[in-house]
């Protein structure tokens, strides 16, 4: 496919999630579009480093992104994944114009719509439909935080582990072990005997 085709592509993946989210016409979503912008990241390439501000919001039309801490002794702790029809920022450092304090890492050759953040908040403002579809992306973001703090603090490792294999169905064969094991917030060696101690389906 040409470059214009696979940006159409893109665009029309944004447009379906979109369209789930509130009943957008043709030229709302035009506008939309018209500030996206396709931006290509390989393997081991950042969207986001800790320590930078950021200045744009991205939809992940093909891939996978991490974001994840480092702590003071190298070691990553994962804070989610990203995978294909998801937005991903470091919305608490772009709101706040503050340095992120985590990375966005591609897992794979990953496609991505980026958007500058402020022409972004601005195309909003001057829309309703679009304001509307901005509150349902920040309603979403709060409720998966929510659901993610809980189940650290209340479910064991077994469940977590099913949770994620629910929310990420396709993930468990796209990224590495230890990643996974990061994000439940175990050891890659508790995951393994988790895994052989499921029952297979």
């Amino acid at each position: 496919m040409s470059a214009k085709d696979i940006f159409d592509e893109s665009v029309k993946k944004l447009g379906n999630v979109l369209q789930n989210l509130v009943d957008i016409s043709a030229d709302e979503l035009a506008q939309l579009t018209h500030v996206f912008q396709p931006k290509t990241l390989k393997t081991g390439d950042f969207l986001i480093r800790a320590g930078e501000i950021p200045a744009e919001i991205g939809f992940v039309a093909s891939g996978i992104l991490r974001l994840y801490y480092v702590n003071s002794a190298g070691g990553e702790f994962t804070k989610s994944f990203c995978p294909e029809n998801h937005f991903v920022t470091a919305y608490r450092a772009l709101i706040l114009k503050q340095p992120a304090q985590f990375f966005i890492e591609a897992l794979e050759d990953s496609l991505l719509l980026v958007a500058d953040y402020s022409q972004y908040v601005q195309l909003c403002t001057e829309n309703s439909c679009l304001q509307t579809i901005n509150h349902k992306l920040v309603e979403a973001l709060f409720l998966k935080k929510e659901k993610r703090e809980a189940e650290l603090l209340l479910d064991d490792a077994t469940t977590r582990y099913q949770n994620f294999l629910r929310e990420y169905p396709d993930l468990e064969q796209r990224v590495k072990q230890y990643h996974i094991a990061s994000y439940l917030g175990i050891s890659p060696v508790s995951l393994s005997r988790i895994r052989k101690n499921l029952p297979v389906n």
